[in-house]
């Protein structure tokens, strides 16, 4: 019966690292979201005078 509860717990600490780990990739993913946001409107103008692309590709 220990093998149970030790198995419980196991399942239990994984489950809480999942969860704790999703929360930290939605966090990340709103902060390069508003990053990204961001860089359409702070754009620096070109040597034309023109607002260029902010990204390379």
């Amino acid at each position: 019966m220990p093998w149970l509860m030790i198995l419980v717990l196991l399942l239990a600490l994984i489950l809480f690292g999942v969860g704790f780990t999703l929360k930290v990739l939605w966090i990340l993913a709103a902060i390069v979201l508003i990053l990204w946001l961001l860089g359409f409107v702070v754009r620096s103008t070109g040597p034309s005078g023109r607002r260029g692309r902010w990204y390379r590709w």
